[in-house]
């Protein structure tokens, strides 16, 4: 018997600042509420699998997937996962200026949190105004709707209880899917906001962690938070105050639990998911194989979306700073890393095609761009985005007209005789980025490099890359989608993942001698001028420039897309992927 019908198996996002993310082969994260209907009595439950705990539950201070957010939380718009327009969420309407400078929404009627208080316009301006817009609060969300050459941020101002005005300083392209921010309960978090500690902070800052008993956590989502075991699992129970109704007036979601088990291995989760212990899985190229020919008897379908929108890459820390006197980086090794000689010597060395035909299984794309392919902005290498395919040759042409030479060993050694040697990190627990990681320190091994190669647990990896920024060279990834401005945040040589020449964020110890590079500061402008521009072609013209750089400069050596795969029981049908 078919347990539930007609479920969008996609990622449900937020227009938010890009974010890491720890995994390749987790695609079911979140599913669209208003598309699941029970056909049983039975009380329901989608289980699946994340990687590694939450990090916290407060959503302004995230940075990184999984987090819980998108099931628990909901903007004034959404981004239709299909489609990929923007359509109302808590917002049923909204209307624009002539000028494209004033937009007025008007919240649906009888919103209500999760602790079935109302849901008003104070809550919308509470959550801009004294949240987002609050210097005083390291949300990354604020990249976004910086605003112009000034970064000035709009205007929010409450007209009566359902409707709210935003106000810019010029027009906004990606303003409306800008608006798809969670909105936050004021009832709850004001006073956190208001109230400070010994150093001056907002309190705010050390609340909603996961620590916090998840019924003190208020949503507004389709569901909210009923347990975290630390390690083991995160449950959600179906928010009874969701404004969401189905077809007939009934109440959705229609999924009474879903449940995230925290296992710190694809490995484990695929011999779960085969054991019937997971409803979904993520299927990445090494499992699909294997996965296929047991579709049938296991009862489970494969669902190909084509490339991730997302990107892997690796990228060197290029920060020239210090602090307390002592540099980031050993200048040695940051002399190799600012040359950009040796950046595309290195690109041209990574042999993606061999990635493609053994990591991947050949179920995966070359990535040339921060921009995601399904982005009418993408710029392709027909029409002329730089590519760096595998050549040896031309790796080892760059690196001597940057002056490296080879010893008698063959090792790379710099003009002042110094061996070139580097750490290349990585989350632990992916194997598709293990393997990537081993080849590339085989790769580079060619040109007469060492690499290094250290996997590390997520959130230690992660303190390195966004606070203590005690590393060398890194392979991550980022979440993806249609609007180049979702990227503000990378781009942006203040954003808090402008992660190959980071800036101290709020609370972080001080860098002395901090630079930003020609080609750096001109990227940000292009992306300032990308968002101002309200003509989709022009758009275009603008962000192909930005891509055009990136590729030159190579802040990011881009790699391999994986084809977005997720395996699903049977039971469930009607999906749209």
């Amino acid at each position: 018997m078919k347990v539930f019908r007609k479920i969008f198996l996609v990622i449900k996002r937020f227009w938010l600042p890009i974010i890491l993310t720890s995994a390749t082969a987790l695609t079911l994260t979140a599913c669209n509420p208003a598309n699941f209907k029970s056909a049983t009595a039975q009380v329901p439950q989608l289980v699946s699998a994340i990687l590694s705990d939450p990090k916290t539950f407060n959503y302004p201070l995230s940075q990184e997937v999984p987090n819980v957010f998108p099931l628990i939380y909901e903007g004034l718009t959404t981004e239709n996962p299909i489609s990929g327009k923007i359509e109302p969420s808590l917002a049923e309407s909204w209307e624009i200026s002539d000028d494209k400078l004033r937009f007025v929404f008007t919240l649906r009627q009888g919103l209500k949190w999760s602790d079935g208080k109302p849901l008003t316009a104070d809550d919308v301006v509470f959550t801009f105004n004294d949240i987002y817009l609050n210097e005083a609060i390291p949300a990354d969300a604020r990249d976004v709707l910086r605003i112009g050459e000034s970064r000035a941020l709009p205007k929010v101002r409450k007209i009566d209880d359902q409707r709210i005005e935003f106000t810019t300083p010029e027009p906004f392209a990606p303003f409306l899917g800008a608006l798809g921010l969670p909105i936050l309960p004021a009832h709850t978090l004001d006073k956190f906001v208001k109230t400070k500690d010994q150093d001056g902070k907002p309190i705010f800052l050390s609340k909603w962690g996961v620590d916090t008993p998840p019924d003190q956590i208020i949503v507004n989502g389709p569901y909210k938070l009923e347990r975290y075991d630390t390690s083991q699992r995160v449950v959600f129970r179906r928010n009874p105050y969701y404004w969401r109704k189905g077809p007939k007036g009934e109440s959705q979601p229609y999924i009474e639990r879903i449940v995230w088990q925290i296992v710190e291995s694809t490995d484990t989760s695929l011999l779960q998911f085969r054991s019937g212990g997971l409803d979904t899985v993520g299927v990445s190229p090494d499992y699909f194989s294997l996965l296929k020919v047991q579709e049938d008897r296991g009862n489970f379908k494969i669902f190909n979306g084509g490339p991730a929108t997302g990107t892997t890459f690796i990228l060197f820390n290029l920060n020239k700073g210090k602090r307390d006197g002592k540099p980031l980086v050993d200048p040695v090794k940051s002399r190799w890393f600012n040359t950009v000689e040796f950046r595309q010597a290195v690109a041209y060395a990574i042999d993606r095609q061999t990635m493609i035909n053994n990591t991947f299984r050949g179920l995966g794309k070359p990535q040339n761009s921060p921009i995601s392919v399904q982005s009418p902005y993408y710029l392709s290498p027909e029409e002329g985005l730089k590519v760096y395919n595998y050549n040896i040759q031309k790796a080892k042409e760059l690196l001597l007209k940057a002056g490296f030479k080879y010893n008698d060993k063959n090792q790379l050694i710099d003009a002042q005789g110094n061996r070139v040697r580097f750490s290349l990190l990585t989350n632990a627990g992916n194997k598709i980025r293990e393997a990537i990681g081993s080849q590339i320190k085989q790769d580079l091994s060619k040109i007469g490099i060492q690499v290094d190669f250290t996997p590390l647990a997520w959130n230690t990896y992660t303190d390195k890359l966004s606070n203590s920024l005690d590393w060398e060279v890194s392979m991550l990834g980022l979440t993806g989608g249609l609007e180049p401005n979702d990227g503000a945040n990378v781009w942006s040589p203040e954003g808090g993942l402008h992660m190959f020449n980071q800036k101290p964020q709020a609370g972080q110890k001080p860098i002395q001698g901090w630079e930003v590079a020609p080609w750096e500061a001109e990227i940000a402008k292009l992306y300032i001028q990308g968002a101002r521009e309200l003509d989709p072609a022009k758009r275009k013209e603008i962000y192909a420039e930005t891509q055009k750089i990136t590729q030159e400069n190579l802040p990011f050596i881009y790699l391999v897309n994986a084809l977005s795969m997720s395996a699903v029981r049977n039971r469930f049908e009607g999906i749209q992927y």
